[in-house]
C-alpha cells in the first residue's frame, strides 16, 4: 500500500519495494491534490506487479532524441542525418530540456502546432515521423508509460504544391522534349535537362555519374553515387538516398546516342564526371543554373515552369500515364518501397483506377451472354 504524505503545497507517494533483498522505496512529489499522488502511485504498484520497474528519473527529451539518432541513423547519408537535426533542433527550441516523462498529448499537440504555423505540409510530417519513431523505442524502454505523440493532428501553413505544379503533363512533356532536342547542342546543361526527363534520376544523382556508368553497349546507365552539388552536401562523391536507389536503368537509344557522341567530342576531367563545369564552385553544374535554364525554356513554349525535380515528376508520371507498372516505375526512380510510389502519385493512380474501373465495367456490359 503506497503511503500519500503532504509536502509542503503538493503531495509525494512513497511505494514500497525491495532490490536484491534491500528496501529500495520508489518515491515522487508534486502532486498538486492527494489523488492525483494515489492514483499515480497505483499505476506505479502495477507496473512493479508486472516486474517492470519504472525510471523516474528525468530524461530530456533533446538529450534522448540527440543519442537516439547518433545510435540508430548514424548509418544514413549527411544530407538525410541534416534533416535529423533540423528536427533535433526544434524539439531544443520548443522543450527546452523537458523530461519526457513530463509531456502530455497536449504538450506535443502545441508544439505541432506551432511549428507547423510556418511550415508546409512535408516539414511537419518529416518531424513528427523523426519524433514519432524516436518516442516508440522510449516507450520499448519503459522510459516513458505512453506514446504522447499517438493520435497528434498534423497542422501546416504554406500550402504544399498542387500535382499539376509540380510536373508537366504527357503532352508538355512531348513539347519540352521536342524543344530540347533542337538546342541541346548549344550547352550541357540541355543535356542534363535530357537526362533528367528520359531517366527520372535526382539531381544529385545526375551530377554524380561518370563516363564508366554508361553502358552503351546494353543502353542502360548504372546509378550508385551522388556529387555534392550544395554547402550541406558532403564534398565529392557520396552515396544514394538509400540502398533501392543504387540501379541500373535502361534507356532509349536516342539519350543514350547523344551521350556517345558528347563523350567522343569533348574532354573529360580527372573524375571524369558527365556534367562537370569548371566554373562552378562544386565543379558540377549547379541546380539553380538548371532551373534557370529551364525555366527560360519553358517559358518560351508557353508551359507554366517547374523545377529541375519537377522532371523527375514528370517522368513517372508520363510512364504511368502510358500504364507502365507502378513497380517498375517505383524501381526505375530508386524508392525504398511502393508505398513511397503510391503515396507521391496518388493522385494519378486514382485517376488510372477510375479509368480502369470503366473499363472493367463496359466489358461486362459488351460481352455476348447469350
Amino acid at each position: 500500500m503506497a503511503i500519500i504524505q503532504k509536502r509542503g503545497k503538493s503531495y509525494q507517494y512513497t511505494v514500497s519495494h525491495m532490490r536484491n533483498g534491500k528496501s529500495k522505496p520508489i518515491r515522487k512529489g508534486g502532486f498538486r491534490t492527494k489523488k492525483q499522488a494515489r492514483v499515480a502511485a497505483a499505476e506505479i504498484e502495477v507496473r512493479l506487479g508486472k516486474g517492470v520497474v519504472p525510471l523516474l528519473k528525468p530524461v530530456p527529451i533533446d538529450e534522448y532524441f540527440d543519442k537516439w539518432v547518433k545510435l540508430y541513423k548514424a548509418h544514413l547519408t549527411q544530407t538525410t542525418q541534416k534533416h535529423y537535426e533540423y528536427t533535433f533542433r526544434a524539439i531544443r527550441a520548443h522543450f527546452q530540456g523537458k523530461p519526457l516523462q513530463e509531456i502530455s498529448r497536449h504538450d506535443y499537440q502545441f508544439f505541432i502546432n506551432e511549428y507547423g504555423s510556418n511550415k508546409s505540409k512535408e516539414s511537419v510530417e518529416k518531424l513528427n515521423s523523426h519524433i514519432r519513431a524516436c518516442v516508440k523505442d522510449a516507450v520499448e524502454e519503459q522510459i516513458i508509460q505512453n506514446d504522447f505523440t499517438r493520435k497528434a493532428v498534423l497542422t501546416w501553413s504554406t500550402p504544399a504544391k498542387k500535382p499539376n505544379e509540380k510536373y508537366l503533363d504527357y503532352y508538355e512533356s512531348n513539347t519540352l522534349l521536342k524543344e530540347i532536342w533542337k538546342v541541346i547542342h548549344n550547352s550541357l546543361t540541355y543535356s542534363l535537362l535530357l537526362l533528367g526527363i528520359t531517366s527520372g534520376m535526382r539531381f544529385a544523382e545526375m551530377v554524380g555519374l561518370t563516363r564508366n556508368d554508361f553502358n552503351f553497349q546494353n543502353q542502360t546507365i548504372t546509378i550508385n553515387k551522388t556529387w555534392g552539388y550544395m554547402k550541406r552536401n558532403p564534398k565529392g562523391f557520396g552515396l544514394t538516398k538509400n540502398e533501392h536507389s543504387n540501379r541500373t536503368i535502361k534507356m532509349d537509344i536516342k539519350t543514350m546516342s547523344h551521350f556517345k557522341d558528347l563523350f567522343d567530342s569533348t574532354p573529360t576531367n580527372s573524375h571524369e564526371l558527365v556534367f562537370y563545369s569548371s566554373s562552378s564552385k562544386y565543379k558540377v553544374i549547379s541546380n539553380s543554373t538548371a532551373n534557370k535554364q529551364l525555366k527560360k525554356i519553358l517559358n518560351k513554349l508557353g508551359i507554366e515552369p517547374i523545377t529541375v525535380h519537377g522532371l523527375r515528376h514528370t517522368h513517372a508520371s508520363t510512364l504511368l500515364y502510358k500504364k507502365v507498372s507502378i513497380y517498375y516505375v517505383s524501381e526505375r526512380l530508386g524508392h525504398s518501397d511502393i508505398e513511397t510510389t503510391l503515396k507521391e502519385y496518388a493522385h494519378l493512380v486514382k485517376e488510372l483506377r477510375e479509368e480502369d474501373e470503366k473499363k472493367t465495367v463496359e466489358l461486362f456490359n459488351n460481352m455476348d451472354i447469350k
